[in-house]
């Protein structure tokens, strides 16, 4: 429940909030990240495929939302008036979140939810609604065509796999299915100001049914998007505390939705972009965004984080763009990439000519078995081909590691263990992240684990990757033993010598207490787990 004054300022909001679109020459959208506050930490829900609670004060951070930030600028190039408002990068209490909305009175709020935060944002959501019939000022669902009160949608890979679970469950007005979320609120809001015909993926309430547009389409032209405005969108926020960035200010980008493999079993983010429908900016647009964000911010840390950056030809020439536009000399690019992407040794030079650092790697398991199960299309062998050639090419891999997975014996972990330990061992790896898998609601593996009564339980709140979450042949304190030696596992002497010696700069030097700080953070969490 929320406080007599929490209560007074949501009174106060919703009392000030036009109750007629039509007509109006403009409306005003907030787009939203509530606080959320829990005894687990901070939530890491921006830019995420997985969800995290970051329990330490000290390494936790937001991550830049570039969707929602595309979308809030597309608005914004359209006329209509757009505020920004993420109460956990801006680490407001929750009074201080709903006093900025007090102020700001928008028509409609947006916001991005997650299955392990989903609940508490239904809450939220009914909470405005009562508060809005407290203050006499009923807000009224519009429906398809129809005017309305303060109007609430929700966004995000839950909602996209799920979107009737949520009106069942809360008093939301709208449901926007799919990753282009950004297109997909312009054409909502031109519906509400002026009519214009919902686009394909739009769920919505007629009267006392959910009714929707069909299934959502991924047709739309990247390079019709206006350049993100950073300073609307408050990119300073996201720019310093990252553990992706060795140098600061930093930012995000996504050259491209989002992974052109987009069938990994496990990954939520196949919700919102198959990989049939991978789509890019074209280098061009893409070298003038990272020109721009060089010159006219300063930035000097850009991540790029496509699910699987694009490669071929829009690589080769991207990287000459870099070199031609001395870019290289004066930014770094990190990016998620495959281990069977096809690139030689070649094309990771020339990735190292053109300023290229962190290279993220989805490793996943050293089994075989496992890899073919989750569609991962890897060859074991081919891992530590990518490694050695990433490292030659003076880049910086980075290992995602997950244990849980149902079929997995004791026996296929240690050979991931083993393996993790071999790379940093040998300096293949700079830097790991180890995870328990969860299945999410609308991948594959989901569907799997409802077919073989796999699930422990579907209580979203326990899907954070603090606890397993599908049945194995280990107790569950054994997988989080497990996840803990992943971590322990790059403590060697060699390895810890190796970052010593590489220190060649404050940002270095920064850089490595942060991660320092960050695997011990989450050592203790899975210990307190």
């Amino acid at each position: 429940m929320l406080s007599a004054p929490t209560k007074g300022f949501f009174s106060c909001l919703l009392a000030l909030v036009s109750l007629d679109y039509k007509g109006k020459d403009f409306m005003k959208i907030a787009i939203c990240y509530p606080p959320l506050e829990n005894p687990k930490g901070t939530p890491l829900l921006s830019q995420n495929r997985q969800f995290q609670w970051f329990t330490n004060p000290l390494t936790a951070y937001s991550i830049y939302p570039v969707v929602p930030a595309s979308a809030a600028t597309l608005l914004k190039s359209r006329g209509y008036e757009v505020v920004w408002l993420d109460g956990v990068a801006e680490k407001w209490s929750w009074q201080e979140f709903v006093g900025r909305l007090s102020q700001e009175k928008p028509d409609i709020v947006v916001l991005e939810t997650k299955t392990p935060v989903v609940k508490k944002h239904w809450d939220i959501l009914r909470q405005i609604k009562k508060l809005s019939v407290a203050s006499c000022q009923p807000a009224r669902q519009a429906s398809p065509g129809e005017a309305g009160g303060l109007s609430v949608v929700l966004v995000g890979d839950h909602v996209t796999a799920l979107p009737e679970e949520s009106f069942y469950n809360s008093p939301v007005d709208y449901v926007l299915t799919g990753g282009d979320y950004d297109f997909l609120l312009l054409n909502l809001c031109e519906h509400l100001t002026k009519n214009a015909v919902l686009e394909p993926g739009i769920w919505y309430r007629d009267d006392h049914a959910i009714k929707n547009t069909g299934p959502f389409a991924l047709n739309h032209d990247l390079n019709l998007l206006p350049p993100i405005d950073r300073e609307l969108t408050k990119w300073k926020l996201y720019a310093h505390k990252n553990s992706n960035f060795k140098k600061t200010p930093g930012t995000y980008t996504m050259f491209g939705r989002d992974c052109w493999w987009g069938r990994c079993s496990f990954c939520s983010w196949t919700t919102l972009y198959p990989g049939c429908d991978y789509r890019t900016f074209s280098v061009e647009k893409a070298l003038d965004e990272a020109q721009s964000l060089v010159e006219k911010l300063g930035v000097r840390e850009i991540m790029d984080d496509s699910g699987t950056f694009p490669v071929g030809e829009w690589l080769h020439q991207f990287c000459l763009g870099l070199i031609q536009r001395g870019l290289n000399k004066k930014v770094t690019v990190d990016c998620n990439m495959r281990f069977n992407a096809n690139l030689t040794q070649e094309d990771y030079n020339l990735m190292g000519r053109a300023g290229f650092r962190f290279i993220l790697y989805g490793l996943e398991s050293a089994s075989q078995a496992t890899l073919d199960r989750i569609n991962k299309n890897l060859r074991v062998e081919q891992i530590e081909q990518g490694l050695v050639m990433a490292k030659k090419a003076g880049l910086e891999p980075h290992i995602t590691i997950m244990v849980g997975y149902p079929w997995e014996t004791r026996d296929d972990v240690e050979k991931t263990l083993a393996m993790a330990r071999d790379f940093f061992r040998r300096g293949l790896v700079d830097s790991m992240q180890a995870t328990i898998v969860i299945p999410y609601p609308g991948t594959p593996l989901f569907k799997e684990c409802q077919e073989n009564g796999w699930l422990l339980t579907e209580d979203w709140d326990r899907y954070d990757m603090r606890e397993p979450i599908m049945k194995t042949d280990m107790a569950p304190a054994e997988i989080q033993s497990k996840v803990r030696g992943l971590y322990s596992s790059f403590m060697t002497p060699s390895f810890l010598w190796r970052k010593v010696k590489a220190i060649r700069s404050l940002d270095d030097l920064k850089f490595i207490v942060f991660s320092g700080l960050k695997y011990l953070s989450k050592l203790l969490d899975f210990w307190r787990s």
